[in-house]
């Protein structure tokens, strides 16, 4: 009986692994009639979807497939088919729909069920492809849903075929005149060969030589090599990209200053951001010789709507008075009598982009009250904060030069302790913000602002810095500035002054 058991135990687990195989066999045709019902000129018709149920059984052979014993032209074909067929089935899911970038965490955050495992796009991408087979060609037949990929095919990729797939596909995509655009000694190429440059060959003179062994007339060396913006419109069959703009109203791109746009509907920013200020004066007739503000600022929002975010912010400050020699970290060494903490603002916050047609433009309004007694200051304590409430709106915006470069500009509308009698102070502060690129994760800026303060005795500040970012994550980011700072009393009295500044962003 025992041995019966076991044979029949045997001759399931074999049934079992024939009949996996025998399921992906099958998932290749599938694929491949499903495809050839969707997919009209290498975009994808959703609107059809909801009505058909052969996308969700092939989801569920994705999930359930078993590849343990596949060769290796099996699993490549599966995983190129399986991402472009997760990438139409998220959309699908979101429909009607402009971007998959509308889509939080798209391509980084959302898990898929592959094999048994729950992974991301660039999981499967990366993980299961990029790495164990490293070939440039996936890039040409992975489609990320979005009108600047390489155009969807209304075919399966079948293990048989695949190299012959991937070379066609390959070449098709470097001789399309709307993906490499070549002319008078310049070469305009899509972003995924700055993206994903060293996985063909890293520097410039690789990346030619890739192109060019497929290319029917070949690029020259000497031609200047740029990258066009990548077009994020769905690959739907119901648009065209010349005729919507972005409707999202956000930014894409993660070089740019990205405070100038809204974030993404159901998503979160929270910014942490601590100044220290030090100011040295050139008098001897005042109580102290150096003041030093340590300014400690959050902002949260969320995006109730792509357009639309709603939040809050406070500030913790310490402040501290002393006379030379003295340095600028002092302001942490919690004793003194001429010092003081707390928490001194908090109040709601809004971003606002107003028009779907600039989106990298958004308004920024912050209405804040002071927190505790004496704020200003007083015979034995110094100022720490205005006790009225202050009112601050920002007009963010942003623009490319070149590939690598951009402009960022910011005017505000700042109104001060709001509210107190004949005290009102009224600015209009202006900040340039010139940045390069090195790369996809590195931003280097300098910094240009001045400020005037409109009231009966005209007053003014202006500042000028360095600083960078780096993205950790697409959700986590630094960023550092040092500025000299200058105002009209400073200069009156010989004084000199800086800040040192530390920033951390999250968003997800």
């Amino acid at each position: 009986m025992k041995t019966l058991i076991n044979s029949f135990l045997a001759l399931f687990l074999f049934a079992s692994v024939t009949q996996a195989a025998e399921i992906n066999d099958q998932f290749f045709s599938s694929t491949n009639t499903f495809l050839q019902k969707v997919v009209k000129n290498g975009r994808v018709d959703y609107s059809s979807l909801k009505a058909d149920a052969s996308l969700d059984q092939l989801i569920k052979e994705i999930g359930e497939a078993d590849l343990s014993g596949a060769s290796s032209a099996t699993k490549q074909a599966f995983y190129i088919n399986a991402y472009n067929l997760l990438v139409i089935n998220n959309s699908a899911q979101a429909y009607p729909l402009s971007s998959v970038m509308d889509i939080p965490g798209f391509f980084d955050r959302k898990k898929n069920l592959v094999e048994g495992n729950q992974v991301t796009l660039n999981q499967l991408e990366k993980e299961y492809l990029l790495k164990p087979y490293g070939d440039a060609r996936y890039h040409f037949v992975l489609v990320c849903g979005a009108v600047g990929c390489p155009p969807i095919t209304n075919f399966a990729y079948t293990p048989d075929k695949l190299e012959e797939q991937l070379e066609r596909q390959t070449k098709l995509a470097i001789n399309d005149p709307s993906f490499i655009k070549v002319s008078n000694g310049k070469a305009e190429l899509s972003q995924i060969f700055k993206w994903y440059a060293s996985d063909f060959g890293g520097s410039k003179k690789a990346v030619l030589n890739f192109i060019n062994e497929y290319k029917s007339t070949p690029i020259p060396s000497s031609a200047k090599v740029s990258y066009y913006e990548y077009d994020w419109i769905l690959n739907d069959t119901a648009r065209s990209s010349s005729s919507i703009s972005n409707p999202a109203a956000t930014g894409t791109n993660a070089s740019r200053y990205v405070v100038s746009s809204t974030i993404r509907r159901g998503t979160i920013e929270a910014k942490i951001f601590n100044n220290l200020y030090t100011q040295k004066t050139g008098s001897t007739d005042l109580l102290s010789d150096r003041s030093t503000f340590f300014t400690t600022s959050l902002s949260f929002l969320y995006g109730l709507t792509d357009r639309f975010n709603v939040g809050f912010s406070t500030r913790y400050r310490r402040v501290r008075n002393d006379r030379l020699p003295s340095n600028l970290f002092s302001v942490f060494d919690g004793d003194g009598s001429s010092q003081r903490e707390g928490i001194t603002a908090f109040g709601p916050q809004i971003r606002y982009a107003p028009n779907p047609n600039w989106p990298n433009f958004s308004i920024q309004s912050s209405f804040v009250f002071g927190i505790g007694e004496d704020l200003e200051g007083n015979a034995t304590q110094p100022f720490i904060d205005w006790t009225g409430a202050t009112w601050w709106t920002q007009f963010f915006n942003d623009f490319s030069i070149g590939n690598s470069f951009s402009l960022f500009t910011e005017v505000d509308f700042l109104i001060e302790d709001l509210g107190k009698n004949n005290s009102n102070r009224i600015s209009t502060p202006a900040t340039l913000i010139f940045s390069y690129n090195p790369t996809n994760k590195i931003t280097l800026y300098t910094l240009g602002g001045f400020s005037p303060f409109w009231q009966a005795e005209f007053d003014y500040f202006v500042q000028a810095g360095l600083g960078a970012k780096y993205q950790f994550s697409p959700e986590v980011e630094i960023e550092l500035l040092y500025t000299d700072f200058s105002n009209k009393f400073l200069n009156e009295t010989g004084g000199q002054a800086a800040t040192y500044n530390i920033g951390f962003r999250y968003n997800y």
